[in-house]
């Protein structure tokens, strides 16, 4: 009777966050694709579905769509672990509709910032010519905007504790590393805090003591 009831709560976790989910299943997908894939394969595949600059200029719908659908290394159960902890909450608290608009936001303008950054930097000889082919796919653009966003749905007594972990984590390989997935990360979470219109009307912020969300 318990693990009936455990396994009845979990589905009940995943149907309120299908976006979340649904993603997730097709990561899987393609995570499983890559393992069957040769390195010298999969390098040039990636390629062809990354933001980079040469592909951005090309197929600029494509592959921001495309780059959203795969995991560089092909590692999924970090990332299953973590849009449980992130996404789903997030596309329970806001609706999949509004979930979809943070992940988008955070994902194509944190990727056009850091895409251009990085293409001012080899104009002014700050980086190879060759970086304009950089493999660049993934989701953490989004995880990083829907990760800042969750900020509002936190007691304000552990909001701003959040929200400082939040920019050390996001903020000290800036600092440090100054790359332009660096920057987009960070921009992704700036992306994610200027959301708040979004949560506006979406229910008060969670309570620890409540037994609900």
């Amino acid at each position: 009777m318990g693990m009936r009831r455990g396994f009845h709560r979990v589905w009940m976790y995943v149907r309120g966050a299908p976006g979340t989910y649904v993603w997730l299943a097709v990561l899987f997908g393609t995570s499983v694709a890559l393992h069957h894939m040769s390195p010298e394969f999969e390098e040039e595949f990636l390629r062809q579905r990354s933001t980079n600059i040469h592909e951005l200029s090309d197929h600029p719908v494509r592959v921001l769509v495309a780059s959203a659908m795969w995991i560089e290394g092909g590692y999924w159960l970090p990332y299953a672990v973590l849009y449980s902890v992130f996404h789903a909450p997030v596309e329970r608290w806001l609706g999949t509709v509004r979930w979809l608009v943070v992940c988008g936001a955070a994902h194509v303008l944190a990727t056009l910032i850091s895409e251009g950054a990085l293409l001012w930097g080899i104009r002014h000889g700050m980086a190879p010519e060759s970086a304009v082919n950089t493999l660049d796919v993934g989701v953490s653009y989004a995880l990083a905007g829907v990760v800042a966003v969750l900020a509002y749905r936190i007691p304000v007594r552990w909001r701003y504790a959040y929200v400082f972990g939040v920019l050390l984590v996001y903020g000290v390989p800036l600092v440090f590393g100054r790359t332009f997935t660096d920057l987009g990360h960070f921009v992704s979470v700036l992306i994610g805090f200027g959301c708040y219109p979004l949560v506006v009307g979406r229910g008060k912020v969670r309570n620890p003591k409540e037994t609900a969300a």
